[in-house]
């Protein structure tokens, strides 16, 4: 209910409620300023209608109650009508309650205006409102804390309060405004004298006297916070977040790791508060202190007050003294590192917020004091950048950049140092203290030797300074201290935990480090050794790097890291083993999210297997998590691991060589350059060994190894293998693979026919990645046909699913196809937005390598929207890039070609054009990639029209209409020729015949 203000009803969660017009509204008034208690039906309608009730009152006001009810709760008892509502919930008897316990500010805040605004015409409203509006004053003139606005505007509407005119002339004398401040006695005085014939009061003409002395001149406020030395960077948002819960409750507790800069915090949101303007805020500092009696001794000496009375009565009257310093106004304590005194600083907190009640108490700590009243706020890592491009505005970047620039002067953030800025900040989790320290290092490192070194941390951060508490001047002690303060137990899972670089879930845990551990690891967390995050609703448990490096330490110190690591590693074996197969059905995207919660801790237990030599359970670790790479497009992880596993050699069962072999070979493979004769023999001994029926990612490799080794008898067989299999996956499997051969045959018919086979079985099965491939395909050879809004629609349903899986490279793939088909219909505004998209989503996954791929999809795209100039510019950066990627590898060189050529045909360079279509045609020709071949033919076919050839133009596309066995009619390029010259009549030549033509028309020798 609130009266102080206009009359308002509202729900639990602030919600107004309407009560109806304004003689309901002061009925509930009227009740609500004797909640929960009978008024008599007399007394209401005195209160109501005053001299002049109605002819039927009585009936009149059950009509006002009974409309009343729809909202409120009002019953009829012996003594009158009762509303039904507590006194807290009304908001004059909060107002009253929060007055007498010294709660000014809260008090205040309850008004939203004038009392009782809108139901003053009632009867019993103007005296209560007045005395309301009295009790208000004297809440603000007990303060004594509005400025001089506030202040002259009260005195304005209360002229003769001379307790208001004396708090707004000491606020004018503080402001050195002292003629104001008599200027506003004189006033007052002859008011007095004229309304009242009365002078002022004795407490007014001391004011007076003091202003004329000067007494009352600004003077300079105590600042009793720890000296402030360096700039405050990186925590904005928290400062705001932790004033707005002082402005609300009365123990406010900074939670967090060591180094996470909870004192630092803690000490600019003191700085800020309103309380330290006035000399009202106090800062203890409790590092220091080892036994609990001494913490009250502690903060007497944070109020330059010492206390040497007798020993047994020491802590009670500490504790009096205390709160009479802090009871003498409105008072901000700073309890700064509770930690080791956790108990002793909960007690003492308590016991003061009972005996202060306008006190508020701001702490600091490892764990939370756990006492009634408490508001946590966590603070963590400050922001880092996870692949962003633009790093400068992440917090630990800014930190980083401000210490190093103070003891590096023009050390900043460029090109050169970009990469390292962020390694460090990444690696020392974004912790404050961690960052000062390296940046402390910049007085004799490079920023390089700095990042080449983290993974000594302990002995790399030891440059703090000189001036700071012990534990804060290394990284080795900032932890320590954390330690230090654990249970045996707790060490005990604490270093345990170490093995987990990803950290785990509570099941994880509870196999490797130590069963039945909840409430072990519920106390890490509450200790800040341990963070928590959620997901899909499910917590998680981690260490940041710096602890976990720490745990590492006391876990190689210790006689059971043989046994936990051996736990860890076969843990993670069974899980991936458990998964493996569920990547390849409808629960594929559960599968992936185990996967990438897990992703660090399967690298870290193969890396481990494969350094021990560990055959068995490394060669178990990658079958089961090779395919996850792959539908991910973690290519270069995925070859690295292999590589790794594989040279393992003759330890390694033949069916895992010949598989993992077979697999490094297909990700390696270029159509006409893989070798046929190992691609033949891998194959074989897959077969042999039974690794087709043990993985049945084989069902998809071994075709196309031997289709792209060109050995295609071999590829049909394998077909027909894989279709031939009890698992459905590898049956649709098949289905993609016969697309490929067919198409290179030259059967699009056929080949369209393979495609919707296995795009219809791979979604039976609910298997995205399949899908999402075979979407692609099916897009490019629609689009083929000439209908571009077909192939739109197609690659859109494969990037929805390609997003959906969250594959980086076919994300970006699918995106940049319907970019250049957007271009290719003509609509350029809407390629140039999926360019945009594709670039926003590199940038945010950090990928080089992709970027690299989409400026040429870009280049291509402008050329078709006529911007030569700027497809030349994103030509020259393709090629600069290009060569230094492992993912373009022999296309590369083509690429370039094919771009060049473009460019030279729009600058009217024909002959150059010609050229470099000829290295393109050379190039894939000797691949004997089919489709490719006929891209770069209808582009030899564009240059050979530029040139004013028309005969040779018709003969190059009827080469291109049989190397694919029909024009790309999508390209407008080649329609627009087929438009003028007509289409060429079908060859009867065979393959390998028309790829000889078109090298002599390429200029090419045989």
């Amino acid at each position: 209910m609130v009266l102080l203000g206009p009359t308002t009803v509202e729900t639990e969660d602030g919600t107004p409620v309407d009560i109806g017009g304004a003689r309901v509204r002061m009925l509930v008034a009227r009740l609500a300023l004797d909640p929960g208690r009978p008024v008599p039906t007399t007394t209401l309608i005195d209160d109501l209608w005053g001299e002049q009730p109605p002819a039927d009152a009585v009936n009149a006001l059950q009509s006002l109650v009974s409309r009343l009810r729809k909202v409120c709760p009002v019953a009829l008892e012996p003594g009158g009508y009762r509303l039904g509502v507590a006194t807290e919930d009304v908001d004059v008897f909060r107002f009253e309650r929060l007055r007498a316990a010294g709660r000014l500010d809260e008090a205040l805040a309850l008004w939203r205006g004038d009392a009782l605004a809108d139901v003053r015409e009632a009867p019993f409203a103007a005296p209560t409102a007045a005395r309301l509006e009295e009790a208000r004053l004297s809440v603000e003139e007990d303060r004594g804390e509005l400025d001089v606005a506030a202040l002259t505007a009260l005195h304005e509407k209360h002229p003769l309060r001379e307790r208001l005119a004396g708090l707004l002339m000491r606020a004018l004398c503080a402001q050195g405004r002292q003629s104001d401040a008599l200027r506003v006695y004189a006033e007052v005085r002859g008011r007095l004298a004229d309304e009242l014939g009365v002078d002022p009061s004795q407490e007014l003409q001391d004011v007076h006297l003091a202003a004329l002395r000067g007494e009352l001149g600004p003077r300079a406020v105590a600042d009793r916070l720890p000296v402030r030395l360096t700039s405050f960077v990186g925590r904005e948002a928290e400062v705001a977040e932790i004033s707005g819960l002082l402005g609300q409750v009365r123990l406010v507790t900074l939670v967090g790791p060591g180094g996470a800069g909870k004192t630092r915090l803690a000490t600019e949101v003191a700085a800020r508060h309103p309380l330290h303007a006035k000399g009202r805020v106090w800062f203890a500092a409790l590092a220091g202190i080892r036994a609990a009696e001494d913490l009250a001794g502690a903060v007497l000496s944070a109020f330059e007050v010492t206390f040497a009375g007798d020993p047994r009565r020491r802590a009670s009257e500490g504790m009096n003294r205390i709160a009479e310093v802090l009871g003498a106004g409105e008072s901000l304590l700073v309890l700064d590192n509770c930690e080791h005194l956790i108990g002793a600083a909960a007690e003492f907190t308590t016991e003061l917020l009972r005996r202060v009640p306008n006190l508020r108490v701001l702490a600091t700590s490892r764990e939370p004091l756990a006492i009634d009243g408490e508001s946590l706020c966590p603070i963590g890592p400050l922001a880092v950048p996870d692949g962003q491009a633009d790093v400068s505005g992440f917090g630990a970047v800014r930190l980083f950049l401000d210490r190093a620039s103070a003891v590096k002067p023009g050390f900043r953030l460029d090109e050169s140092t970009v990469d390292d800025v962020r390694l460090i900040c990444r690696r020392l989790d974004g912790m404050p203290l961690a960052l000062e320290l390296a940046a402390a290092r910049l007085r004799s490192m490079t920023v390089r030797q700095i990042t080449q070194r983290l993974d000594d941390r302990f002995r790399l951060l030891t440059s703090g300074s000189r001036t700071a508490l012990p534990r804060q001047r290394t990284l080795r002690a900032v932890v320590e201290w954390s330690w230090d303060l654990l249970t045996d137990e707790e060490l005990r899972l604490a270093r345990r935990l170490a093995v987990f670089p990803a950290g785990a879930d509570l099941a994880a845990i509870e196999a490797v480090c130590l069963p039945d551990s909840f409430y072990v690891l519920t106390s890490l967390v509450e200790k800040s050794i341990v963070d928590v995050v959620e997901l899909d609703g499910e917590p998680r448990y981690r260490m940041l790097e710096t602890i976990r490096v720490c745990a590492d330490e006391q876990l190689n110190a210790s006689v059971e890291k043989r046994e936990v690591v051996g736990r860890f590693r076969h843990y993670y074996r069974e899980l991936t083993e458990r998964w493996e197969p569920l990547t390849r059905t409808a629960r594929q995207l559960e599968a992936i999210d185990v996967y990438e919660a897990e992703q660090d801790n399967v690298v870290a237990a193969l890396r481990g297997a494969i350094d021990d030599r560990e055959v068995e359970l490394a060669a178990d670790l990658l079958g089961a998590t090779f395919w996850y790479w792959l539908v991910k497009g973690d290519n270069e992880r995925a070859e690295m691991s292999v590589r790794d596993v594989l040279a393992l050699g003759d330890l390694l069962p033949p069916d895992r060589f010949a598989t993992f072999r077979a697999m490094q070979l297909i990700m390696a493979a270029v159509p006409g350059v893989t070798d046929a004769v190992e691609a033949a023999a891998v194959i074989d001994r897959c077969v042999d060994s039974g690794a087709v029926q043990k993985y049945p990612s084989l069902a998809i490799a071994l075709p196309m190894l031997a289709f792209l080794s060109q050995n295609f008898e071999l590829a049909r067989r394998e077909v027909r293998r894989a279709a031939a299999s009890e698992d459905p996956w590898a049956r649709a499997g098949a289905e993609w693979a016969l697309s490929f051969m067919l198409v290179d045959e030259g059967d699009l018919d056929g080949a369209e026919r393979a495609r919707d086979r296995a795009y219809d079985q791979f979604t039976a099965i609910g298997d995205r990645w399949g899908s999402a491939m075979t979407l692609g395909m099916k897009a490019a050879f629609v689009s083929h046909t000439g209908d571009n809004q077909a192939a739109i629609d197609l690659y859109e349903r494969g990037l929805a699913v390609a997003t959906e899986l969250r594959s980086q490279d076919d994300a970006v793939q699918q995106r940049w196809r319907l970019a250049v088909e957007y271009a290719r219909m003509g609509d350029h505004t809407a390629a140039a937005r999926e360019v945009a998209a594709a670039e926003e989503f590199v940038r945010g996954v950090g990928n080089d390598q992709l970027s690299t791929m989409l400026d040429y999809a870009k280049a291509e795209v402008e050329l078709r929207a006529g911007r030569v100039e700027q497809a030349r510019a994103l030509s020259t950066k393709f090629k600069q890039r290009a060569t230094t990627s492992s993912v373009l590898g022999s296309f590369i060189t083509e690429w370039v070609a094919m771009l060049d050529a473009r460019i030279a045909i729009a600058d009217g360079r024909f002959d150059d054009a010609a050229a470099f279509a000829g290295v393109a045609i050379r190039t894939t020709s000797e691949r004997g990639d089919m489709p490719d071949l006929a891209m770069v033919a209808e582009l030899l076919a564009l240059v050979r029209h530029a040139q004013g050839d028309a005969d040779a133009t018709v003969r190059v596309l009827a080469l291109a209409q049989l190397i694919r066995g029909r024009l790309d009619m999508g390209d407008p390029d080649v329609r627009r020729l087929v438009a003028e010259l007509g289409e060429p009549e079908r060859l009867t030549i065979t393959k390998a015949e028309a790829l000889q033509r078109i090298r002599e028309e390429a200029g090419l020798s045989s």
